[in-house]
């Protein structure tokens, strides 16, 4: 019997519709998932919706489970949260995280699911693979104690960063944004917070996540002379020019990439990526990350959620995906 399951295409840049699949039936060493939710990662994702992935970086910026190809058409995400239905017994009924473009069942190895854990509430768990970003920028950025730093871009990457650096022991922790109302968001995180005119200079550390050139400038700014910005975002086809003619040589400041496809070169001896999200899947059970889904929406409105993410007509952070028993 031919199993089908229904997922979300990129037909054309700006263009998407949900597409009837073909499911292979699991081998033994793979598992049958039922999509509980769904997340969109509304900065990579719009800039896959909007076809403006470099060709430098088709294969780099390809999906664990991505079929097609940039631009279009193209089956493209990895925050999904659901069910094992059928699969290894030490699996089966479990909730699990999979890195799986959004689709209401799919068959992966076993090995690509990751349970979620009982404390952690199976909607908050699409926040995974965001997470897992934030904890690989904060091993890049390796705060000491008592550091003063910032978080430039209040999106979905910088909130998380901001979550966790807020906890650490003695690190002041300022999140800035030009929208005034991420304000609530970075005090119900555990950050202060500044719009761009108003932050505090002289930071030791500053996480630049605003994907502008503006805010990566302003971050340079910020540090105090020999400080650090560490960038995380990605700016997909757009070329960036930055003011390094003034003070950044005189001033010895350092910038610095962080990028989740490897772990980082701080924790790679003795992490491995199953690690690094296992840890993100734990920070999860703090109820105080709820801040970060702002918004919810039926699998099939999919075709109409993503143009509007992408033109900023449904302001966001992270979008859930929400799959009932019918899809």
């Amino acid at each position: 019997m031919t199993r089908t399951a229904r997922a979300f295409w990129l037909d054309a840049p700006g263009r998407g519709a949900i597409r009837d699949v073909d499911l292979p039936a699991p081998g033994p060493d793979e598992v049958l998932v039922r999509t509980r939710y769904s997340a969109v990662s509304r900065g990579t994702e719009t800039l896959v919706f909007d076809g403006r992935v470099p060709e430098s970086q088709h294969a780099v910026m390809r999906a664990p489970f991505q079929d097609g190809d940039f631009p279009a058409p193209v089956k493209y995400g990895y925050l999904s949260v659901g069910v094992v239905e059928e699969g290894p017994a030490a699996l089966t009924g479990r909730t699990v995280f999979c890195l799986y473009p959004h689709q209401t069942r799919y068959v992966v190895p076993a090995s690509a699911v990751t349970p979620v854990p009982a404390s952690v509430p199976p909607a908050r768990a699409v926040l995974a693979g965001t997470v897992e970003t934030a904890v690989n920028a904060v091993w890049d950025a390796a705060p000491l104690l008592g550091d003063r730093v910032t978080v430039v871009g209040g999106g979905m990457v910088g909130c998380s960063v901001a979550a966790l650096l807020a906890r650490f022991p003695g690190v002041s922790v300022q999140l800035v944004d030009t929208d005034p109302a991420r304000a609530a968001t970075a005090e119900a995180l555990g950050a202060g917070f500044a719009t761009p005119a108003d932050a505090l200079t002289g930071r030791d550390l500053v996480v630049h996540a605003s994907a502008t050139e503006r805010g990566l400038a302003r971050s340079l700014e910020l540090l105090r002379p020999e400080g650090t910005v560490v960038e995380l975002s990605w700016y997909g086809d757009r070329p960036v020019a930055l003011p390094l003619g003034e003070t950044f040589h005189s001033r010895r400041l350092t910038l610095r990439a962080s990028q989740v496809g490897t772990v980082s070169p701080a924790r790679a001896a003795t992490r491995t990526h199953a690690d690094r999200l296992a840890l993100a899947l734990d920070l999860l059970a703090d109820p105080a990350l709820d801040t970060l889904i702002t918004g919810e929406s039926a699998f099939a409105d999919l075709p109409d959620v993503l143009p509007a993410l992408a033109a900023g007509r449904l302001p966001a952070l992270c979008h859930r995906i929400r799959y009932d028993a019918a899809d």
